[in-house]
């Protein structure tokens, strides 16, 4: 940085404002509180998103399809266009990028962002591998303080999410002993579509690829797409994505993992239907086992899909009733939960809640925002706290991906966490890492 660049900054950071990556100021007193965006992946997701996009100023729009980006063009007609997200990243301007591509991209344009000093919102699931996962917790942790980033998890902010963390914190089932999450959702699928025409006109196959290996065209992967659900026709590839495992997944284990201050297991066991080596399970279950800390002992989280279900804590009790849900074991009873409510079950024949006291109202935590905008007052100071930050994501769907490692390994697995590597199976330690096609890199 010049000198002169520097002791502006010096100037403004003593005025409390902050310095955005394009140059703009931020802050209360900024002559502008409106971030420079680029959208990456201008449909599916994105689509749902617009109104709340549109209170900063899109910059710059990319996406492999020629009509989605004229439809967006519709509501920002302002943004330069980009069909490659690389080039995209390169524009001068920008403060911040939302990544709302097909998985295989996700943690390969989020590092990349950050090595330009922007800040990332990315949709879940921000890994398709565990190597993926650790390099962008390490280039967030580099960057701490300086990039905001938010994994596009929002059901977070939910209140139920903080009522069953509150409860379970209160002692409302004694001890907490264990914790299983599923999902009921099933897309089977044979294997990768057959070769079948051509892509049509402004759509460029090649940039939908990406890093992953080559595949032949198929409409399929793009058919029957509409706002928000694009995703499952190719989510399940292992190619492609990370399965349930990765997609409601990461919404539904984000229902534990803000109640149980996990970091990363140090044994995982999985089975599920016979392997299918280009498509991800339909049915799965994965145990994971995580060391105690500081108010818990070491608990066993599981992750259930496709069929597989944990037991119920009572024969009149159908948990297949609850499409994506969590229950947590105590000492002292069970807590059902899916999103928006929960329900409380004692343990024991003399079961009754006088061991249990709930928080004053005044303690119960308030209202948070939507993700998206806590994402945006971080970009423009990022020392403030976002709910699913790098930190807290990746460990999350490191965790899930873990899962798929151990299911294609075949066999239980050691984990180191803190060098990430399987310790007890070469061929499970090998699937730490995606392989890329010539030409693409995780850190460019």
């Amino acid at each position: 940085m010049h000198r002169r660049a520097f002791l502006n900054r010096t100037s403004a950071a003593a005025a409390g404002l902050v310095i955005l990556p394009s140059g703009a100021l931020a802050g209360a007193t900024a002559p502008s509180n409106r971030l420079n965006l680029a959208i990456i992946g201008a449909y599916g997701r994105a689509y749902r998103l617009y109104d709340i996009i549109a209170n900063h100023n899109v910059a710059a729009v990319c996406d492999i399809r020629e009509d989605h980006i004229a439809k967006a063009l519709e509501r920002f007609p302002g943004a330069k266009t980009y069909v490659d997200w690389r080039k995209c990243l390169n524009q001068r301007d920008l403060d911040a990028v939302i990544i709302f591509t097909t998985d295989q991209t996700h943690a390969m344009i989020a590092n990349w962002a950050m090595n330009r000093g922007l800040h990332v919102y990315c949709e879940k699931p921000i890994a398709i591998s565990v190597g993926e996962a650790r390099a962008l917790r390490e280039k967030f942790r580099v960057n701490r303080g300086r990039i905001a980033t938010q994994a596009g998890t929002q059901l977070n902010t939910n209140a139920n999410f903080n009522r069953v963390r509150e409860m379970i914190h209160d002692g409302a089932i004694g001890d907490l002993q264990e914790v299983r999450a599923w999902g009921t959702r099933q897309i089977p699928r044979d294997g990768y579509l057959p070769a079948k025409g051509s892509p049509p006109a402004g759509l460029h196959y090649d940039l939908w690829l990406g890093p992953a290996p080559d595949h032949p065209y198929n409409p399929g992967y793009f058919s029957a797409e509409r706002p928000g659900s694009n995703c499952l026709n190719w989510n399940m590839f292992w190619d492609f994505g990370a399965g349930q495992a990765g997609d409601m997944g990461s919404h539904t284990m984000d229902l534990a993992w803000k109640v149980i201050d996990a970091t990363l297991p140090t044994r995982i066991t999985a089975r599920g239907e016979a392997f299918n080596p280009e498509v991800t399970p339909v049915e799965l279950e994965a145990h994971f086992h995580h060391p105690a800390n500081d108010w818990r002992d070491e608990i066993r989280v599981s992750w259930y899909q496709g069929g597989a279900m944990p037991r119920s804590p009572r024969p009149y009790i159908d948990l297949s009733k609850v499409y994506h849900g969590c229950m947590f074991r105590g000492s002292r009873g069970f807590l059902i939960a899916d999103f928006d409510t929960r329900t409380l079950i004692p343990f024991g024949d003399d079961a009754d809640m006088t061991h249990y006291t709930p928080r004053p109202e005044s303690q119960i935590t308030p209202p948070e925002r939507n993700i998206m905008l806590q994402w945006f007052d971080a970009c423009k100071d990022p020392t403030l706290a976002t709910n699913c930050n790098f930190e807290y994501g990746s460990h999350m769907i490191e965790q899930q991906l873990l899962g798929l490692v151990a299911y294609r390994a075949g066999g239980d697995i050691e984990y180191d966490p803190a060098a990430g590597r399987v310790t007890n199976n070469d061929e499970a330690n090998a699937l730490i890492h995606r392989q890329y096609r010539e030409g693409w890199v995780l850190d460019g």
